[in-house]
């Protein structure tokens, strides 16, 4: 057989052995999903903070992990957590989101803190399918100080839902991920990639500048301001530039509801503004590779949660 038909055949076999699936991310509110979803793709594509529902769509990560036998790719998706305090449009949307996110994957980490079990991790659970593939991913273990009563935990949980396997971690230590990441392979099935291998997320530029806008006002209000608050993106223009090679002029809005809101997220002499601006700047030129223009702009739009409509017309499904 002449050397290139060699290879050439090689190759046809790297590619027939290849591996490719859906992973949905699914758990209540703050238990860690958008941290685990960044370590898992290997950098940040979903916002993170305190604030409960800091995810609000459904965010494709995309990670290749290539070798010579073909290699896997996987196909994660965060979720929001599943809200059953509040019943506003907005949550509604959010949770339609959830449940929707879970039909047709191949495999659901279902996430919650090691030890922990609550009414909300129940909500949750009794959306799975019978017969759903899922991997129980108990997160936070680092916080757990007595191991020895994980086991009996773990007993209990294997009672409430048949999970293929329980994955104890923590999503900061890189070891765990890189073992979770060897576990989901082995569930996803054999295919073609969907993606090119240095794609990282099915999600626009646009779309991730609002987040980041976001995630700063969240991180930069803490508890003051209530999670009903959302960012609009008015204007999203690149440009060529000598200096800088690419350069992108972004123009916000953070929507509130109340007067006393927008003072709260504008701060005394705008300092608090100017500060959620120049973060969220800051980390969109790392994130993009280029010079970032961004200016933000504060509206009330009273009820806006609670307005279907409204809620549409600001992306949320």
């Amino acid at each position: 057989m002449p050397a290139e038909a060699g290879s050439d055949a090689k190759s046809a076999e790297a590619a027939d052995a290849r591996r490719c699936g859906l992973i949905a991310i699914v758990g209540r509110p703050n238990v860690g999903k958008s941290t685990l979803l960044n370590a898992l793709v290997g950098q940040k594509i979903s916002i993170t903070s305190r604030k409960a529902q800091t995810t609000r769509h459904r965010i494709t990560g995309i990670r290749t992990l290539a070798d010579g036998q073909g290699g896997t790719q996987f196909v994660f998706v965060d979720t929001p957590g599943f809200q059953t305090r509040h019943g506003t449009a907005l949550n509604k949307s959010l949770n339609k989101t959830v449940v929707g996110a879970i039909d047709g994957v191949d495999l659901v980490l279902f996430v919650v803190e090691a030890g922990n079990f609550t009414l909300g991790d129940a909500k949750v659970l009794s959306l799975l399918k019978a017969g759903s593939l899922a991997l129980l991913v108990a997160n936070k273990l680092d916080t757990v100080h007595r191991r020895t009563e994980i086991a009996p935990w773990l007993r209990d949980m294997q009672e409430r839902y048949p999970f293929a396997e329980f994955v104890p971690m923590s999503a900061k230590n890189p070891r765990d991920v890189a073992r979770l990441l060897q576990i989901c392979a082995r569930y996803l099935p054999e295919q073609p990639w969907w993606y090119s291998e240095d794609e990282l997320t099915d999600r626009s530029e646009k779309f991730l500048a609002s987040e980041v806008v976001r995630e700063k006002l969240f991180r930069l209000t803490g508890d003051e301001l209530p999670y009903t608050s959302t960012v609009v993106i008015d204007k999203f223009d690149e440009e060529k530039s000598r200096a800088h090679g690419r350069m992108v002029r972004i123009a916000a809005t953070i929507v509130v509801e109340r007067d006393g809101h927008k003072a709260m997220v504008i701060g005394e002499k705008g300092e608090r503004l100017k500060r959620i601006g120049t973060e969220a700047r800051q980390e969109l030129e790392k994130l993009m590779d280029c010079k970032v223009f961004l200016e933000l702009w504060v509206k009330v739009r009273s009820g806006w949660a609670d307005d279907e409509a409204r809620v549409r017309s600001f992306g949320y499904e």
